[in-house]
């Protein structure tokens, strides 16, 4: 099957004393890379790190997470009283000196050093399977955004690979002509020749021998369809390893005969179909990049 690497999702979930917002974003990359940003969530970002490992192969994956605790037993408050009371005696006998009122806000305490501390408990057991629910959740949208995308590259794939067939079928056609086009410019180079130089007839039939094999193209012409049939094989829905860097590979495997071909042609129509089928190529490798 083929999977697309780019896909987005976001979605809100809530429980008892959590609610999470979770943003997934999927994007091209060489390997698997994770980033993580948002909420401190400790231990449980590997957890999550893991349920992407077993559904993706390639991609960067971007998580953001943003939680909200609505149980107040989430918290752990510790206020220092004794500095409290202390500050607030001073800032009193301040107040009575200038005779002014000057009060602390709940606000400023907060912010008053080694005054409020205030930490977020562990996260109960409960907390974490519904982080797990909600992320696998988030995640199943991307990758079925990531198969929509796929079915579209594999059609665009397709056509480019129809295109090649076309003009390999047309190539082993002109490929057949080709020795007598190759004699046919021996004999009036020869003919331009014959006045200055004279050949016998082994050391002719030598030469015809040996640029009849120099141009066949019949090896090139079978990896070319080698070529195709494997990457229509990679292509099938019954795959379900990844295909990518296999297809990038044949595709320029495929360039590489079609510029075989290219440098051996003596023929213009020949050129023609290898320059059409090297930019069929290019138009694959840049909708491979997408691939999984």
């Amino acid at each position: 099957m083929i999977l697309s690497m780019t896909g987005f999702a976001e979605k809100r979930f809530n429980s008892k004393t959590l609610s999470a917002k979770i943003s997934i974003r999927s994007l091209n990359h060489r390997f698997l890379d994770w980033n993580y940003r948002g909420t401190h969530i400790g231990e449980v970002e590997n957890r999550l790190r893991a349920i992407s490992q077993s559904k993706l192969h390639r991609g960067r994956i971007e998580v953001f997470i943003e939680l909200y605790f609505s149980d107040a037993s989430s918290w752990k408050l510790h206020i220092n009283e004794e500095l409290l009371r202390k500050i607030i005696s001073s800032v009193g006998n301040i107040s009575s000196r200038m005779k002014k009122s000057v009060n602390i806000s709940v606000e400023n305490m907060f912010n008053l050093p080694q005054v409020v501390k205030l930490n977020r408990k562990s996260f109960s057991n409960a907390d974490v399977a519904f982080l797990e629910r909600s992320f696998k959740k988030t995640l199943d949208e991307v990758l079925r955004m990531r198969k929509r995308e796929g079915k579209e590259i594999e059609k665009e794939v397709r056509g480019y690979l129809k295109n090649i067939g076309q003009s390999v079928n047309r190539l082993g056609k002109l490929s057949e002509k080709q020795p007598s086009l190759v004699k046919e410019k021996l004999s009036r180079r020869l003919k331009e020749l014959s006045q200055e130089v004279t050949f016998s007839e082994e050391k002719l039939a030598e030469e015809v021998a040996y640029l009849a094999q120099r141009y066949d193209l019949t090896e090139e012409i079978i990896r070319l369809k080698c070529h195709l049939g494997y990457m229509i094989e990679l292509l099938s829905p019954e795959k379900k390893e990844p295909a990518g860097k296999k297809l990038d590979f044949i595709a320029q495997e495929l360039y590489r005969e079609a510029n075989t071909i290219n440098s051996k042609s003596q023929d213009i129509k020949i050129i023609k179909e290898s320059l059409a089928i090297k930019g069929e190529v290019e138009n694959i490798r840049q909708q491979v990049q997408n691939i999984e």
